[in-house]
């Protein structure tokens, strides 16, 4: 079809192919109403091409979609295999698409799979260094805000050599170009078809009838004095919007002469594996043409026939099963479609399948009703609709009493008790833990866990320990992989927590073995505890290198409950070691997301304490009364956030937190918080354990330096609190900030420094805040060098500082890049991007760390905590 009015959107097509030809990536999507000529416009711009290969695939408008929709005949080399490994088939897809020149097209995207978008992310961040130009086609009418396809589209908005085509309606001049020199208006046909370039070609092909009054008109216009019969096939392709597949077509008894008179309609095109219509509007005025209580007969007549071939694919068979009216086939393949996606590592999508079962085995045994929600509920868990989730369990509470299955009543008391911790409902966890144990027909292994995981939560060891060995006891006795392995990994983290010897080793040991048997959910549930505890303790280093594989492991797996979680755990990581803008980075991802209530405390601390003491707004007159409200307000806020959350859980690890930040916020500003007065007996009443030693810690050194009064019992808590704040409290500032700069953790290591009675160490103390970028609290001290009559350092411009803080994650990659002697080349290859895009981020890491050149990284690498 001749385009009209598309010169400008055929340009920038040609400018991704030629580059692509050229060796450098591109990413467009195409937008429009259906009918804009979306496809017809990538048709001829890849037609237009030269010298690279074409791969054009589609998304199905299936009910719900294939895992691997567009990928599964379209990718060299993708296996059936890989279908169900997400992250195999990001890495086959990455391999084809770099060895040659090559435009990827995958189309109608509205219609596409959850992992079918992850591979997309994984393609679009590396297109700076493939010769590929990737073009993605939707309408975006029929995007909403919670579509899956939003990731990627944000991907679009933000990320370089990625942009959008938006296709707009034709003006009467390009509708009078299409009409030709025929007898039409071209003005009416406008008004009628508003310039939709289907509508407009379609009423051009019969310009001596009377103008049809709808695009449906126009398209049936083709099927005026068909036979009956061959109509009947006409519908019968439009009832499987995936296509009419060729092998399926004996079984209907589709022959050779039929194909050659649906062929004259001209409504029908053939790809490689059967019928397809040749515009998605033309299927939709035919499938129209069904009439009432046609549909659920054509669509088990396609049913019957594909179950007669294999291989099945229960995804289009779940379709079919739906339309026909057909709970018990629905029902069953929607289960199997399920577990095919969360093979696949696609969880939305088996959530969405999960929930056509749940509505299709309203009539079967209570069982089997109960069965299917477990498993939806376990899936909403996975993505992070914890309160679906909880509500789908819920359910399933009268379906297993119905039954008679109390161990199926224990199991979903046990679910519901984790999902309700996740939710930072420690009451109601602990609730559903004690009806699991009380539900069970026997001593319940599961319940045991729960009870143990939840004591370990709370920091009493010594419960979950004993909970913890009945679990092991009688996973071991009934051989119950899962359950032994899920407590091995509780007990380890409760020992590491307790600082027993190789209790680390133990935990890494467990969450391979997990990964072993498939227990992704558990291996993730291990790393989660493995960096909270790096990061609780001061293993930085160790922290960081826990969670480079630990997301990347969520992400291939796709478990964004426990994403949420490490990406929490990441931006505490930064904040203590001193990368300030990369924690505020994560803490406002984690923030924005839904997920979990548990993991926004520290992120809502982030918020919080990093204007606090940025701002300046304690001691700088200059700033306009509204400004320094905001900070107050954004303070404010997010520590009575962070407070709710602690109440909640009411656990030694949470409370403490939001006390010690309180009290800083009270030392920086003089801000007093009734709150603080019942802080010296609450860490008493918390301490006794070296699982709570650093908590403890920080919260004693924080009451201290706004002057408390002490604990009851002094000695006490000092034998209970971690080394650096031990020395802190007694006085042994010097020793106190040497463990800290060993720690990586240089605003501690300031603040140890500002304690010391020596005027050299406090001026010194104000250097070091000044280098973080923490100018409330440098000032702070500045005032009180100044009160002292000791001269104070005057505060550095910020055009000539350097601000090691001000590293974003990305730089702080590149950062260690450049620290292990990697050439800007090699940044490049190794990140997958631009040498270009390397050598930006090279001089912001070299001006924002305030040094001359990539020799004075690697030389400080080590005291910049990048080794």
């Amino acid at each position: 079809m001749d385009l009209y009015e598309r010169d400008r959107e055929l340009a920038a097509l040609a400018g991704a192919t030629a580059a692509a030809a050229r060796g450098t990536g591109a990413g467009i999507a195409v937008v429009g109403e259906a009918g804009a000529g979306k496809s017809a416009l990538v048709e001829q711009a890849c037609a237009r091409a030269s010298g690279l290969r074409v791969l054009r695939g589609g998304c199905d408008p299936l009910v719900t979609p294939r895992p691997l929709g567009p990928f599964r005949d379209l990718v060299p080399g993708l296996r059936p295999a890989d279908l169900t490994d997400p992250a195999a088939a990001c890495e086959i897809a990455f391999e084809a698409l770099r060895a040659e020149p090559t435009a990827l097209v995958v189309e109608d995207a509205h219609w596409i799979d959850g992992a079918s978008v992850e591979v997309l992310r994984f393609l679009v961040r590396r297109l700076e260094v493939m010769p590929c130009a990737l073009v993605v086609t939707y309408r975006d009418d029929e995007i909403g805000a919670q579509h899956q396809l939003r990731p990627l589209l944000g991907d679009f908005a933000k990320l370089d050599g990625l942009r959008t085509l938006r296709l707009e309606p034709l003006t009467v001049a390009g509708v009078a170009r299409l009409l030709g020199d025929g007898p039409l208006d071209a003005a009416q046909v406008h008004s009628l078809t508003g310039g939709n370039p289907f509508f407009v070609a379609e009423v051009a092909k019969e310009p001596d009838r009377p103008l049809p009054a709808t695009v449906r008109d126009a398209v049936l216009a083709r099927t005026a004095g068909i036979a009956a019969d061959d109509l009947e096939v006409l519908q019968l392709a439009a009832t499987a919007p995936d296509r009419l597949a060729d092998r399926v077509l004996p079984t209907l008894s589709v022959d050779l002469p039929t194909l050659r008179r649906l062929h004259d309609t001209g409504l029908l095109l053939r790809d490689r594996q059967g019928l397809v219509f040749r515009h998605e509007l033309a299927r939709l005025a035919l499938e129209s043409t069904i009439p009432a209580g046609g549909a659920a007969r054509l669509h088990l007549r396609l049913l019957e026939a594909l179950e007669r071939i294999e291989p099945r694919d229960p995804a289009v068979l779940t379709h079919h099963a739906v339309a026909a009216g057909d709970p018990a086939r629905a029902a069953r393949y929607a289960q199997d479609a399920a577990a095919e996606a969360a093979r696949a590592g696609d969880h939305t999508d088996a959530v969405a399948f999960l929930e056509i079962a749940a509505a299709n085995v309203t009539g079967a045994p209570p069982g089997e009703r109960a069965r299917v929600l477990t498993r939806l509920g376990y899936e909403q868990y996975m993505t992070s609709r914890l309160d679906r989730a909880i509500d789908s369990v819920t359910a399933t509470f009268p379906l297993w009493h119905a039954a008679g299955d109390r161990a199926g009543l224990s199991a979903a008391h046990e679910s519901c008790a984790l999902f309700e911790y996740y939710s930072a409902r420690r009451r109601q966890a602990e609730y559903h833990a004690d009806r699991a144990a009380a539900a069970a027909p026997a001593p319940a292994g599961g319940a045991e866990f729960i009870k143990g995981y939840l004591a370990y939560l709370r920091s009493d060891q010594e419960l979950a320990a004993r909970h913890c060995a009945d679990a092991s006891r009688i996973a071991e006795a009934a051989g119950d992989t899962a359950l032994a392995l899920r407590t091995a990994v509780v007990g380890a983290a409760a020992g590491l927590g307790l600082g027993t010897p190789g209790a680390r080793d133990r935990l890494l040991a467990l969450i391979e073995d997990a990964k072993a048997h498939g227990l992704d959910e558990l291996a993730s549930t291990g790393y989660s505890n493995l960096s909270y505890l790096d990061v609780e303790q001061r293993r930085l280093g160790d922290a960081e290198r826990v969670l480079e594989e630990s997301l990347a492991f969520t992400i291939a797996r796709d478990i964004p409950i426990c994403n949420h979680w490490q990406t929490a755990v990441r931006a505490r990581l930064r904040f203590i070691g001193g990368r300030w803008d990369a924690a505020a980075e994560d803490a406002a991802d984690v923030l924005a997301r839904d997920g979990m209530p548990l993991a926004t405390l520290w992120p809502h601390l982030i918020s919080a304490l990093l204007p606090l003491r940025r701002s300046g707004a304690v001691l700088e007159p200059a700033r306009t009364v509204d400004d320094r409200r905001d900070v107050a307000r954004t303070v404010d806020e997010h520590l009575e956030l962070a407070w709710a959350v602690a109440e909640r859980l009411d656990e030694p690890l949470r409370r403490l937190p939001v006390l010690a930040a309180l009290a800083e916020r009270a030392w920086l500003t003089g801000t007093t918080d009734p709150r603080l007065a019942d802080a010296p007996s609450v860490l008493a009443a918390a301490t006794g354990t070296p699982a709570t030693a650093w908590v403890a810690g920080d919260l004693a050194v924080w009451l201290c330096r706004i002057g408390a009064e002490a604990p009851v019992d002094v000695l006490r808590i000092f034998a209970h609190v971690a080394e650096p704040h031990r020395l802190m409290l007694t006085g042994r500032h010097h020793e106190a900030a040497a463990w800290w700069r060993r720690a990586g953790a240089p605003f501690d290591e300031a603040l140890a420094l500002a304690g010391s009675p020596a005027a050299e160490d406090r001026v010194q103390a104000v250097e070091r805040l000044d280098l973080l970028g923490a100018t409330a609290v440098s000032d702070r001290l500045r005032l009180d060098l100044r009160r002292q009559g000791v001269p104070a350092p005057q505060r550095p411009r910020a055009g000539t500082r350097a601000n090691p803080a001000g590293l974003t994650n990305r730089q702080l990659d590149v950062a260690k890049l450049v620290a292990r002697g990697l050439t800007n080349a090699e940044i490049a290859g190794r990140l997958f991007i631009s040498v270009k895009t390397a050598d930006h981020h090279v001089s912001a890491v070299l001006t924002k760390l305030g040094l001359a050149s990539r020799r004075a990284v690697m030389a400080q690498a080590e005291a910049l905590k990048l080794s």
